[in-house]
């Protein structure tokens, strides 16, 4: 990585244990309504902690907030409350809408963005949107139930909030002048025609510990003495120490506790006055006894009471500091110089990662992509058997009672963590993850390892082998993206720093080792290397719930579920050679995965009922396997049957060298075996490719032929915006099956699902979805770097147009891209028809990164701040801004997308 201060900062966190990232923006947007959160008897986590109750309700496991930041145990929580006068509560935290509320799943209703943040926080930006008017909390609530799910949305810009511009930009920025020294501000613009008063109150709280675990020491905040003009709040922690917030000016400080209203929510006795919402009591409802005047609690914030002229900005500067009144001098004498030097660092940091032929927009997108990623951090911390505990249900004893996530009671999570989305999902999932880490290679390889290590720890790992999926429930399938994602970080450090983490590499195939073996032993029920594995995190794609028991009896063997494992023993067997570099113990490990890896394939390729190969079709399908020993193919064109491409591996010449041992037993096991290559693609000996590379891939060249004429169709996959989870075809062809009089149905939906099957949150039956997309252009890459220039393909089909691969995997990418970047007419397309979004200057540069995308237009759909697997397309932007085919080809590769070419880079050799 090209050496800057930032990237100074980075070697000091790996090398020296500078604690760079000891603050950062781990506070989640959401704790309400989340699993940890909930102690109801029917497990109704939304209903059970609602928003109305959070402002009142002590958190137990974590803490949210507008703009949040804490210490990576998050111990002491900075974030920001807002009042416009109008509104029946402090803006505290961001509203949104839960299952029962919307009729397109659980949604956020505010506007705020994540625009700037380096990996080491030492610079962030972020942009809250605040209506002037009160905020519409019951319309949304009332105007959204009333809706089906073939209505839109209702959205905070059709209440008419923002009319006439009557809304605050609030933006804030933190600087980090050390590891322990944060300098905060707060700048407020008002959009509107008249001045108008806004109320801002920079909160700091401890999150509460004493009163769910006994023994704990009560922290303090208090009010303390120093220079004039400025307010400090001293901050005492047994474990954190002591912290210090200084207020630019002499602005009132308001104390309450951090403990539960519980005279409020549930009729009952206050232990003290002074409880969580005693600050909105003050501010909103004039309470004057809310407050402790004794200026002590576990809570504060800072009252500026801002009057801001129309087309003015006023400014709030704070300083947060392990610094003493006595020692700073005056906190705010180098506050602007610090501010504007963190700034462009962050922009010389950016500026060396970013390739020069890419464009000022292609910049924008792909800075704020890593923003946004960056920002996704959160501080996680569920005990899963003390939760068990507190639940009454001891998963030890026989007879227990039946309880989400009891299998789990090994469980301790209490890291930071990277999220899909700190409000909608505000908890990790592991194939989400694995997707986090390869866009994250782009800033922080670093914590990128961390993450992946993080999932094969003891207290994350199952004792079975299995990888846990997400928090709502623990024991679900997650596609088993871990392997990947480790060899392409590992090969990514290769060519950023001339030799690879080969330590990450060892413990990651350790753990990884027990998971495939999960894999193998608890979802091939019938012994034939034709996987399961239930939704497989693609939600409603089929015409069944396969996470449930089918209507029809029996099971489904998994097309997808199959490319999958397949994919996992090509990456297993790609570290295992590169361990085997070092250590010649690891050849037999290399052997067993070659093995797995032809056994799958020739499994999955057969013709006939035995395999998922439909050759009249040219694609793949689920098997269902039926009650009475029959099979049915399930004839629906989905990403299922496009996954297999994923499933490919090119073999260099210096990998065959380093096992030659491996290669010789791999010759004489297939000789003996000819059968297992009698479908997939032709590799070794007289078949070897561009530069004398092999491969290792489910789908032969003819197949992919066919394959990819139906992929890179217009009218069937290819979409303006990328490819399609679900073929178009659908759109006037159906796939319904009729089961005990009852029609199960799959049909083309581009925008939001039409079903509540698995929830219907999500739509697997048309939209683009950016990681699937991300694994198909991985495939097509590693499919050029074997045949070159000799195979090429119409893309799209019927457009006389012939590409190679590398120029169909560009083009792909360059359709993803394209949903984020500016038309011809300045709009773009991810906003879909929002015309605030498109046209007002002090919102189209402002950027979300959804969940998924419209299949025919790419307006953003879902989760509005998925900036997990979404921050993807930073990635392509920065791999196809430096790369080309020939560099490609001549350069070789990595597993995963291509190897980053560093200055003094030699193709790697045996140890």
């Amino acid at each position: 990585m090209p050496q800057n201060q930032e990237a100074t900062r980075l070697k000091d966190a790996r090398s020296a244990n500078t604690p760079w990232r000891k603050w950062g923006p781990y506070l989640s947007e959401r704790q309400w309504g989340t699993v940890r959160e909930d102690y109801s008897p029917g497990g109704d986590a939304w209903d059970y902690f609602s928003h109305d109750q959070a402002r009142s309700r002590a958190y137990h496991w974590g803490e949210d907030g507008l703009a949040g930041i804490s210490d990576d145990k998050q111990y002491l929580c900075f974030s920001l409350a807002l009042w416009n006068g109008k509104d029946p509560i402090l803006k505290e935290r961001a509203f949104g809408l839960t299952n029962s509320e919307a009729n397109h799943g659980e949604d956020v209703k505010e506007y705020y963005f994540y625009i700037d943040s380096t990996p080491t926080h030492s610079y962030m930006k972020y942009l809250y949107k605040y209506p002037q008017g009160a905020f519409p909390y019951l319309d949304l609530i009332q105007t959204n139930s009333g809706r089906n799910r073939g209505d839109f949305e209702y959205e905070l810009l059709d209440t008419g909030i923002f009319n006439d511009d009557r809304y605050f930009d609030v933006f804030v920025e933190y600087a980090k002048q050390d590891p322990e020294d944060l300098l905060i501000q707060i700048s407020v613009s008002n959009r509107g025609p008249e001045a108008a008063t806004l109320h801002v109150l920079p909160t700091l709280l401890f999150r509460n510990t004493w009163a769910f675990w006994a023994g704990t020491p009560k922290p303090s905040l208090k009010q303390v003495s120093g220079q004039k003009g400025v307010s400090i709040a001293a901050a005492s922690h047994a474990e954190l120490g002591d912290r210090y917030l200084y207020c630019d000016g002499d602005v009132p400080l308001l104390f309450t506790e951090n403990d539960t209203n519980n005279a409020r929510l549930f009729g009952g006795q206050n232990a003290s006055p002074y409880v969580k919402d005693g600050i909105n009591s003050y501010v909103v409802q004039g309470d004057n006894k809310a407050i402790n005047p004794e200026k002590t609690g576990t809570k504060c914030a800072s009252h500026y009471q801002l009057n801001v002229g129309a087309g003015k900005t006023s400014t709030v500067r704070l300083r947060l500091s392990n610094l003493a009144p006595g020692s700073i001098g005056d906190p705010f004498k180098s506050f602007a110089s610090i501010m504007e030097t963190r700034l462009a660092e962050a922009d010389e940091f950016y500026k060396a990662i970013t390739p020069p032929r890419v464009s000022a927009d292609e910049e924008l997108v792909m800075r704020q992509a890593l923003a946004g990623m960056l920002w996704s951090k959160q501080f996680f911390f569920f005990d899963v058997d003390k939760w068990l505990e507190e639940h009454g249900v001891d998963p030890t004893k026989p007879g227990a009672r039946k309880m989400r996530n009891m299998e789990w009671s090994h469980m301790l999570n209490q890291n930071v963590i990277s999220m899909p989305d700190k409000w909608e999902y505000p908890w990790y999932a592991a194939w989400d993850l694995a997707f986090h880490t390869i866009a994250l290679t782009t800033v922080d390889t670093d914590f990128a390892k961390q993450q992946l290590d993080l999932m094969l720890e003891s207290y994350f790992l199952h004792p079975t082998g299995q990888i846990p999926a997400y928090e709502w429930n623990f024991s679900d399938v997650n596609p088993p993206v871990h392997a990947w994602a480790s060899i392409f970080l590992y090969r990514t450090e290769q060519a950023l720093y001339g030799k690879g983490d080969i330590d990450f590499l060892k413990r990651s195939f350790a753990k990884l080792m027990l998971n495939f073996s999960w894999w193998v032993n608890r979802k091939d029920r019938s012994g034939r290397n034709l996987f399961e594995g239930g939704f497989l995190g693609l939600d409603n794609i089929g015409v069944f719930d396969r996470s449930s028991p089918l209507p029809t009896g029996g099971y489904l063997e998994q097309a997808d579920g199959t490319a999958w494992v397949s994919l996992f023993s090509q990456n297993m067997l790609e570290i295992a050679v590169e361990l085997a570099s070092h250590d010649n113990l690891y050849e037999d490990m290399a052997i067993k995965f070659a093995e797995h890896f032809v056994t799958i394939a020739h499994a999955m390729n057969q013709v006939g009922s035995e395999g998922m190969w439909d050759e009249e079709d040219g694609f793949y399908y689920d098997v269902l396997r039926l009650p009475d020993g029959g099979a049915e193919r399930l004839r629906v064109r989905s990403m299922v049957g496009l996954l297999p491409l994923c499933a490919t591996c090119v073999v260099e010449p210096w990998q065959r060298e380093r096992v030659p041992g491996v290669m010789q037993h791999m010759q004489e096991f297939l000789e003996r075996r000819p059968a297992l290559l009698s479908t997939i693609h032709a590799t070794g000996p007289g078949h070897l490719g561009y530069g004398e590379r092999g491969i290792l891939a489910l789908v032969n060249q003819d197949r992919l032929r066919r394959i990819l004429s139906r992929m890179l169709d217009e009218n069937e996959f290819l979409s303006p915006y990328g490819i399609r989870a679900l073929s178009r075809y659908h759109n006037d062809h159906p796939y319904v099956v009729h089961v005990q009089n009852q029609e199960y149905r799959v049909n083309y939906l581009p925008a939001e699902s039409d079903t509540g099957m698995f929830g219907g949150n999500s739509n697997w039956r048309g939209p683009i979805w950016m990681p699937v997309n991300a694994l198909l252009i991985r495939g097509l890459l590693s499919y050029y770097l074997y045949y070159g220039d000799s195979f090429k393909i119409e893309c799209p089909t019927g457009s006389g147009k012939l590409m190679n691969l590398f120029e169909v995997a560009r083009e792909i990418a360059n359709r993803l891209e394209r949903i984020f970047l500016r038309d011809e007419s300045g709009r773009r397309p991810v906003y879909g028809g929002t015309e605030k979004f498109q046209t007002d200057p002090n919102w189209k540069d402002y950027l979300l990164f959804f969940e998924y995308f419209h299949g025919d237009n790419g307006a953003g759909l879902g989760a509005s701040h998925q900036t997990g697997w979404t921050g993807l397309v930073a990635k392509l932007i920065e791999l196809f801004g430096r790369l080309d085919g020939r560099q490609l080809l001549e350069g070789g590769r990595e597993a995963g997308f291509v190897e980053r070419k560093s200055a003094g880079f030699k193709q790697p050799t045996a140890a």
